[in-house]
């Protein structure tokens, strides 16, 4: 292309919620920022998580220069892993959002260990036309960055997820005069988070869930079980801290709680008093009015440490009668039904739960509203304007925000879709040609199980594994079986040759039945994900196939 054009490509996260990914070129050289992940709607069954399709990346494979992330969310670094398996790019980031990619790298034991180069608010780096500088700005985790790229054509402004915290529970203020200076001297185009434009107004200060928390330990006898996101580093800081103020040992339960936490803590972002903290397996032998536990598990995932904790099924920790739970995270579209699925098994066994809007809240989010918004683009003042993060009302209604500054330097404002280009030259800026974008769809997570399309990925795998129903018979009311489970199968194995197998699955059906409470048997999306768990292990392990398996669960 052209050596004086910049070219703004989308990958993903714009239209749609999750997978942000976007590529800059000028020129010969490609920059990319942020490689995120989604998790799959209820029509992609089978899939764990979905990532951008980066076709257009390798195909442009000699040009890309650098991978740059603005923050460790998993809708920006999800895909990570994904990205570097066919390119092999130096990744620039803050401190802890690489010790989170390398967590994900080790997942996957990539061929070539990929250079991972530290950066910190105020660094500078070049990369090709492209300088880079690290803007500290405040989001619902530490170490987040908006970027300031200075091109031939003048200065691109892209925000990462921000929001403008005026009191940070670290004290490290939003870095509102970088901008200011940038929006002086004149911005080109400012790229920004859309997530929160249908807010009016403010959003809280992270700071705002503390009376709340202070509350609800004032008024809790017994144990206080707290889930929030892992990433919440702010949070759990404040949480450490009034379990000091209301003598309470503090216990981590959950694996991303646990890993995240030990990093936060090996890099001085979390402080931890000495012997405050409790080891999970401890939990049930502690004065319960001295225990405060956080948790993973926020969203209602079927096998995550609160689900298990909600159904009586998790080895270090039980909710009693008076026990009190908090649910310190927002309800992402989607995942409704499940959570409100775990609030009730919390409730059956007696617990107090707080979740919701309330006021003062347990929760705030990590995004800007309306009028941090406006503030961004007073501060910025572009030339252009491209907004991000989000689906397309909230892009649109995004534009309509920016209409004031028409009268300010502003000549145009564009809402584009993920694949739709915007093209700068002399002349100004424009919708360019689309480039190939895409979902990838990944089942188990693993790079060798990426497919490009569900239909072919489910084809293909009926075809070479056929697919086994295990048909499970369950009282609504009791939770109890009705008689014993069937086992179809189609493609997978011969009826005559494969009598003895079905037969030893049904019996792995049936313990996992057994095994369950009668509350469990009574969720059928829990039991759905531990029959199907249970049976993938035990055919995989018996046959080294893996069919597509379907459980069905008949009420009766």
């Amino acid at each position: 292309m052209a050596s004086n054009v910049l070219q703004v490509i989308p990958l993903g996260g714009l239209g749609e919620f999750g997978m942000n990914s976007l590529a800059l070129r000028y020129g010969d050289d490609i920059v990319v920022i942020d490689a995120g992940m989604m998790f799959p709607e209820d029509e992609l069954p089978g899939v764990d998580i979905v990532t951008p399709d980066f076709s257009y990346l390798v195909q442009n494979r000699q040009h890309v220069r650098a991978l740059i992330l603005t923050h460790g969310h998993e809708d920006h670094i999800g895909a990570v892993p994904f990205l570097l398996a066919e390119l092999n790019l130096p990744v620039y980031g803050t401190p802890f959002t690489l010790a989170l990619v390398e967590r994900r790298l080790e997942e996957h034991e990539l061929e070539t260990q990929p250079e991972l180069h530290p950066v910190r608010p105020g660094d500078r780096i070049r990369i090709g036309p492209f300088q880079v500088e690290f803007i500290h700005v405040t989001h619902s985790m530490v170490h987040c960055v908006a970027l300031a790229i200075t091109t031939p054509l003048g200065v691109v402004i892209h925000t990462g997820d921000f929001k403008i915290d005026p009191t940070p529970t670290d004290n490290e203020l939003f870095d509102l005069h970088s901008l200011a200076d940038y929006g002086r001297r004149g911005v080109l185009l400012l790229l920004s988070d859309s997530t929160n434009v249908d807010r009016p107004g403010y959003t809280e200060s992270e700071r705002a869930v503390r009376p709340r928390f202070e509350d609800i330990l004032n008024r809790a006898e017994r144990r206080v079980v707290v889930s929030c996101f892992s990433s919440s580093i702010h949070r759990i800081q404040q949480l450490v801290d009034l379990a000091v103020e209301f003598r309470r040992r503090v216990a981590f339960v959950g694996r991303s709680m646990l890993h995240v936490t030990e990093i936060a803590h090996s890099l001085g972002l979390l402080r931890i008093p000495n012997g405050l903290l409790l080891r999970p397996q401890d939990i049930m032998q502690a004065p319960p009015s001295k225990v405060l536990v956080l948790i993973a598990g926020s969203q209602g995932e079927p096998m995550s440490a609160l689900y298990r904790v909600a159904v009586d099924d998790h080895r270090y920790l039980s909710v009693e009668q008076g026990d009190t739970v908090v649910l310190s995270a927002r309800i992402i579209p989607g995942n409704e039904k499940a959570i409100y699925r775990m609030i009730n098994h919390l409730a059956r066994r007696g617990a107090d739960i707080w979740y919701g809007a309330m006021n003062p809240p347990v929760h705030v989010s990590g995004h800007g509203s309306q009028e941090e918004l406006k503030l961004m683009l007073n501060l910025v003042r572009p030339r252009y304007f491209v907004p991000i993060h989000g689906e397309y009302r909230q892009l649109a209604r995004h534009v309509s925000l920016a209409a004031h500054l028409r009268d300010q330097g502003l000549e145009e404002a564009f809402v584009l879709e993920t694949g739709e280009t915007l093209v700068i030259d002399e002349r100004g800026a424009r919708k360019g040609e689309r480039v190939p974008v895409g979902r990838v769809c990944i089942d188990s997570g693993s790079l060798d199980e990426v497919v490009e399309d569900v239909v072919i990925r489910d084809r293909r795998h009926l075809s070479e594994d056929g697919f086994v129903l295990p048909i499970i018979a369950i009282d609504k009311h009791t939770g109890k079986t009705e008689g014993t489970p069937e086992i179809v199968s189609r493609g997978f194995v011969a009826a005559e040759d494969g009598s003895g197998l079905l037969e030893r699955a049904r019996k792995v059906v049936l313990r996992t039945l057994e095994s369950s409470t009668p509350e469990e048997r009574a969720d059928w999306g829990l039991m759905k994900e531990k029959i199907r768990t249970d049976l993938r292990r035990f055919i995989a392990r018996e046959t080294s196939r893996r069919p597509l398996i379907v459980p069905v669960i008949l009420e009766v």
